[in-house]
């Protein structure tokens, strides 16, 4: 330290409120076992890092920055900087000033790494303290933005210009040699940087397409396939072969359908891919489903349920027993709603018990089981097996046959909550397929509570969106009167925060049908389900059309994407 400076303790007791016995304490601790003060205060709690870390800027007349963000740092200065150097040392390069280089750190007396950025740089440093949460972040965000590998497209070129290329498209040909073989640098290059412009374009599923004249792969994001890149077809058995290694399959075995799973890390993300390959004529394809496992469970609130309807599911959550469906077709968010659900319930005072195929994500405080037809552990061996485990609630992850739905009722029945989803396309539909399945219509009507029918609408890129004034036509097709003044709705432009499609993330729309008496009678005496939702319409149930008219309304989803998503609604 500098002569002339303040010592920290002083500056703590001054600045920061630490009371003089904690700082002796501390001394005492510090000279019996050692270490720097700091770290000595913040092990006995006496001191918080953020305020450590402001005191320490103070006494060394440093910058401080709490809130570190992107926008902040200068990405060219970022790209002089390994990733690894960066995260291990904790070192940002944020900005050039005049005379110095200013680097934000959780240690400015890491000297010999500041000297070492010094000569990567090729210029004075000026370290900034930040606390170590807010620079990984940031450190994560920008080394995604800045430090990109190389695009699949530049390795498909450098593959194509390279002298073995016949040679690096036929070595798979025996299997054993894949993992020994140096060739194959680019291959895991190319599937590599796949996997991270995916994980970067938040897709929830990479398709490798097999075709007679080339691989096709392609990302679904938000909910729609895009294409990405058509490899050419010499190629095809190195990629896969490459996926089903990663994914610990047998790449010898190319008859037979294979289920498997890895994970990644990337920009400081954890993320787990579940493999799925299957024979076609032109040979293998594999989907990947990509899971991330910092993804925050939601709350109800924060899945789209409008206000009405978030109130009555609140109430329907806690209810002591009765069967609880949602429904909507794959990829429709339906394990999310009952995630959502479980979670809000969750308590010590609740048994809480799950089968699913597969468990998607950990739940804390919940017992999980998985599906396993290999050994004939199904939803119904599984159900079973659980109602000797007391349970009060009970999710299923999905109704399939009368067997399941026989025991789901009687659990519902003998004082169980049991949440479940089911196929249909509207909430009214349920019912019905329940009744198909051959179950007794009077025991569907005393066991169900209630129906939730979802979809998943875009939502219009926030960066992009532009407002404007619809048609009448417009009006007309979202069933929203054309006379008085016309609302204002909002579409996405394309930008680079949306890759240029004017859509980013998605939200739920809700259809909730009560099972009330005359519900409930009207299923009693197999009523169709023409007549259930008009019942229900009647009583004040809204449509999936009319809940996705009222995002278009409030300028969250576009007429397109909602008619969409709707278009089996109104076909109905």
């Amino acid at each position: 330290m500098a002569y002339g400076r303040p010592l920290l303790g002083t500056v703590l007791v001054e600045k920061f409120d630490l009371p003089p016995p904690k700082l002796e304490e501390a001394l005492a601790l510090q000279r019996e076992k050692g270490g720097r003060l700091g770290a000595v205060l913040v092990k006995m709690r006496a001191l918080r890092e953020d305020a450590l870390l402001e005191a320490l800027a103070l006494q060394l007349d440093l910058p401080w920055l709490p809130h570190l963000e992107p926008r902040m740092v200068d990405a060219a200065l970022v790209q002089k900087v390994p990733i690894g150097f960066a995260r291990r040392y904790r070192l940002l390069p944020v900005k050039r000033e005049e005379q110095h280089i200013q680097v934000a750190t959780t240690d400015p007396l890491e000297t010999a790494a500041l000297d070492d950025l010094r000569i990567l740089l090729g210029a004075p440093i000026q370290p900034a303290l930040t606390n170590p949460a807010t620079l990984l972040t940031c450190l994560n965000q920008i080394y995604d933005q800045a430090t990109t590998p190389t695009t699949a497209e530049q390795v498909i070129e450098d593959l194509a210009s390279a002298d073995n290329l016949d040679r690096l498209a036929t070595a798979l040909d025996e299997p054993q040699d894949l993992l020994d073989a140096t060739d194959e640098a680019p291959i895991i290059r190319l599937v590599n940087s796949l996997l991270f412009q995916a994980a970067k374009q938040r897709a929830s599923d990479i398709h490798f397409e097999s075709y007679e004249k080339g691989l096709v792969v392609r990302y679904r994001i938000d909910g729609v396939l895009y294409p990405v890149l058509s490899p050419p077809k010499r190629l095809q058995s190195s990629i896969i072969a490459r996926l089903k290694i990663m994914a610990g399959l047998n790449i010898a075995e190319k008859r037979l359908p294979q289920d498997g799973r890895f994970g990644i890390r990337t920009s400081g993300r954890d993320v787990d891919l579940r493999v799925s390959v299957l024979p076609t004529s032109h040979g293998e394809r594999i989907v990947l489903r990509l899971l991330e496992k910092q993804n925050r469970l939601l709350n109800l609130a924060d899945i789209g349920l409008s206000p009405d309807n978030l109130a009555v599911m609140q109430q329907l959550i806690h209810l002591s027993h009765g069967i609880i469906l949602v429904t909507g077709p794959t990829g429709s968010g339906k394990t999310t709603t009952l995630y959502a659900a479980l979670s809000q319930i969750n308590a010590p005072d609740l048994n809480i018990i799950t089968i699913e195929d597969p468990v998607e994500y950990q739940l804390q405080g919940i017992s999980q089981m998985q599906v396993n037809p290999k050994i004939n552990l199904t939803f119904a061996a599984g159900l079973r097996s659980i109602l000797r485990q007391d349970p009060d609630v009970i999710m299923i992850g999905e109704i399939r046959d009368r067997e399941t739905a026989e025991i789901a009722i009687h659990a519902s029945l003998t004082g169980h909550l049991v949440f479940s989803t089911l196929h249909t396309n509207d909430a009214a539909g349920a019912a019905t397929r329940l009744i198909d399945m051959g179950i007794e219509p009077f025991l569907v009507a005393s066991s169900v509570v209630a129906i939730v029918a979802q979809r998943l609408v875009r939502q219009v890129c926030a960066a992009c969106r532009r407002p404007y004034q619809p048609s009448p036509e417009e009006l007309a097709r979202l069933g929203l009167s054309t006379g008085g003044e016309r609302p204002t709705f909002s579409r996405g432009l394309g930008c680079p925060s949306c890759s240029q499609t004017g859509y980013r993330g998605r939200s739920g729309i809700y259809e909730l049908l009560i099972v009330d008496d005359e519900i409930r009678r009207l299923i009693g005496i197999k009523g169709d389900s023409t007549s259930v939702k008009q019942t229900a319409v009647a009583k004040g149930m809204r449509t999936l059309k009319e809940e996705g008219a009222a995002k278009v309304m409030a300028g969250l989803s576009t007429t397109e994407e909602v008619m969409r998503i709707t278009q089996q609604e109104v076909e109905t």
